[in-house]
């Protein structure tokens, strides 16, 4: 989720009016014009564009790091623009042939709900998923890190986040870490190199000594070689966290909410 961060020393209600003149005047960080658009025709459902992916939309549960449903998911589905759709379903053809399917966490992001997560930020008393998502952090660090944005690629309508599904055991493809876990541990580069698929063993920058095994780390390649090949490129924050390279839409924001179209 990068663009700009906030301080999280101001105070939540300077945070709130601050975030919310931004959003208003949808200003971008060199202060242009940042395009807004509720034009959904060259967007398409992920269950009819790549028919073997499985959907567990986390941002319409409540098992997310917020842990409500979020802003603008009305019905659990994932959306996605034609193009980014039709690079996907090529990801999808390729893993199948190796006996895993698709796992799609996310997709199109409206607006409304990367502001929910700005007021969920701003808000340090909730701390009800911390737990699972970020028992390493205090919660005031998640803007300065840049873990909660006020823009988000998702936005764009290009970016996906998945996992693979492990066809013979019939369970997700074990990658050391789960969808959403704020710390370097989420990081494709951790205890690896992601550029030669070399595991390191190299733990030293998780706060708490996590690590994962090389076949996690592996498992982590596997989905990483396979989205590259076909026209996504990475995060270098997020294993699971993809961008078509050639996204039609790289400078507008979408404002629809995520239904069936």
């Amino acid at each position: 989720m990068k663009i700009n961060s906030l301080r999280s020393s101001f105070p939540a209600i300077f945070i709130s009016i601050v975030c919310g003149a931004l959003l208003f005047s949808c200003c971008g960080k060199n202060g242009g014009d940042v395009p807004v658009s509720e034009d959904s025709s060259s967007f398409v459902m992920l269950a009819d564009a790549v028919p073997d992916a499985i959907m567990e939309i986390r941002y319409y549960g409540t098992y997310n790091f917020v842990g409500n449903r979020i802003d603008g998911y009305e019905q659990p589905t994932a959306l996605l623009t034609k193009k980014a759709a039709e690079a996907l379903r090529a990801v999808s053809d390729d893993v199948i042939e190796h006996g895993y399917r698709l796992k799609i966490y996310d997709a199109y992001r409206p607006q409304k709900a990367v502001d929910h997560f700005v007021r969920w930020a701003a808000d340090l008393q909730d701390i009800r998923m911390k737990p699972y998502f970020y028992p390493d952090l205090d919660k005031s660090v998640l803007f300065d890190q840049e873990y909660i944005m006020e823009k988000s690629g998702h936005t764009r309508g290009s970016t996906v986040d998945l996992t693979l599904f492990d066809m013979t055991t019939e369970k997700e493809l074990d990658m050391g870490g789960t969808f959403d876990w704020f710390g370097p541990e989420s990081h494709p580069d951790f205890c690896g190199n992601p550029e030669t698929c070399e595991y390191t063993g190299d733990n030293s920058k998780s706060p708490a000594g996590r690590s994962i095994s090389a076949q996690q780390f592996a498992n982590r390649m596997i989905l990483r070689k396979a989205m590259l090949a076909h026209g996504f490129k990475p995060l270098d924050s997020e294993w699971w966290h993809f961008t078509l390279r050639d996204e039609p839409f790289p400078d507008t924001y979408f404002t629809f909410p995520v239904k069936q179209l």
